[in-house]
């Protein structure tokens, strides 16, 4: 078993990455949007209470987060190893999933840091759409769709947009992951589990050097 975390900021890549793993290594990925949408569908106990705090309108809180990683790693599927896409966010997130993996007999073998420019982010995001039907990701500048207006994938002629994809809004986004990420990057580095990766390179290259910390990890 071989566990991972994953960081980086909007738009480095880390589901790309994270899905390459998977089809790898075998992996499975933990994103804490997943698992909360999960949790409410199937009415968990944790699913139950993250379910009346989204319907107020509020964050929900690290203990019911961690609640519902406990239950998600109970699962059978996880023994080959997983990669935790989103989390922790925090240096409280990260000490609580210390205590829990001690307690499940687990480890966190590496964390990896996608490293990517902010300003190579704000044009990432902000250009990114993908097709109504089937939603294949397009973008303006580096993937546009071989025939105009049209889906490669399905034929498709509509296409939207995400309304928080503006480079305004990316850049809010932006100061929030530095000030959460800094000090979880020093938490990570001081255990000696830090690794970074320039993620603004081929999609291929930078699988292969994930695959390289994985390999190191699992012997």
């Amino acid at each position: 078993m071989t566990n991972l975390i994953l960081l980086g900021p909007p738009g480095a890549g880390k589901g790309t990455q994270a899905r390459m793993l998977m089809e790898s290594k075998g992996l499975i990925q933990l994103s804490t949007g997943d698992l909360l949408r999960e949790a409410v569908a199937k009415g968990t106990q944790a699913g139950k209470a993250a379910k009346q705090v989204m319907a107020a309108g509020d964050l929900v809180s690290d203990e019911i987060v961690i609640a519902i990683v406990n239950d998600r790693l109970d699962q059978p599927d996880v023994a080959a190893g997983v990669i935790f896409d989103g989390f922790p966010r925090t240096v409280i997130q990260a000490e609580a999933l210390d205590d829990l993996l001690k307690d499940k007999e687990m480890k966190l073998d590496s964390v990896v840091l996608l490293e990517v420019p902010d300003s190579a982010v704000i044009e990432r995001i902000s250009g990114r759409y993908t097709c109504a039907g089937c939603g294949e990701g397009y973008h303006d500048l580096h993937k546009v769709p071989a025939k105009p207006g049209v889906c490669d994938n399905c034929g498709e002629t509509k296409f939207k947009r995400r309304v928080d994809d503006d480079a305004a809004t990316v850049s809010e986004r932006l100061k929030t992951y530095h000030a959460e990420t800094s000090p979880l990057t020093v938490y990570y580095s001081d255990k000696g589990l830090l690794k970074r990766i320039n993620a603004m390179g081929d999609i291929d290259i930078i699988s292969a050097q994930l695959n390289e910390v994985f390999d190191r990890t699992s012997n």
